[in-house]
């Protein structure tokens, strides 16, 4: 029979060990690396739905209340994880808990490509044979992961799809399945301190592991 004294010690032991893995949650996922699931396919032919991810925090300095700023600049291609503009990021003390341990966190975010940098003029322009190409401060931009540049949105009137100039510390993302997307050129430009992570490795399924380009 457990006696009141080994209640007591057992009951410390498991507050104990739920503090430790709690606070290690904390700190792997908020300064080294988190791990994802892909729900959609506007990251094809790059990502496709199911794939497990890692998400790397390593080149970033941490900032609580916005939530993420970046130490290393986004460049151009790398694919992030993000919160987009219109997703308001409470910061009541359980959402922020929830956002860094990942428990029952229910702010939406995002996976796509990034595009245009700051100070950039963004433009995407539409072919005569049909094709759709983005062009940076005038110049086509090469893109080899991209779906394809016949399959995209039709731009109109209420979307971004240039030209203009890209704001300061603000950046264009798109997904590389450009027809089946919800992207900055429905929503705008993305402000710095809303990015989470880069997406870095596939680990699952097991025939699509690899590094993520």
């Amino acid at each position: 029979m457990i006696t009141k004294e080994q209640f007591k010690a057992n009951l410390k032991e498991l507050v104990d060990t739920i503090v430790f893995v709690v606070i290690a949650v904390i700190v792997i996922r908020f300064f080294i690396a988190e791990l994802r699931w892909i729900p959609s396919g506007s990251m094809r032919p790059t990502l496709l739905e199911g794939d497990r991810i890692v998400v790397e925090k390593l080149t970033k300095f941490p900032s609580i209340q916005k939530n993420h700023n970046f130490e290393c600049d986004p460049k151009r291609g790398d694919v992030m994880i993000f919160y987009p503009p219109f997703v308001n990021l409470k910061t009541d003390a359980w959402s922020v808990f929830s956002r860094l341990t990942g428990f029952f966190c229910k702010d939406i975010a995002y996976i796509k490509r990034v595009i245009g940098l700051p100070g950039e003029k963004f433009e995407i322009k539409r072919a005569s044979n049909g094709a759709y190409h983005v062009y940076i401060n005038d110049k086509r931009l090469d893109e080899e992961y991209i779906m394809s540049e016949y399959d995209y949105h039709v731009c109109k009137d209420n979307m971004y799809c240039g030209p203009f100039i890209i704001p300061e510390d603000n950046y264009f993302m798109m997904g590389d399945n450009r027809g089946n997307s919800q992207d900055s050129r429905f929503w705008g430009t993305l402000p710095k301190d809303r990015f989470i992570g880069r997406a870095v490795f596939k680990f699952w399924p097991i025939k699509r592991v690899g590094v993520i380009e």
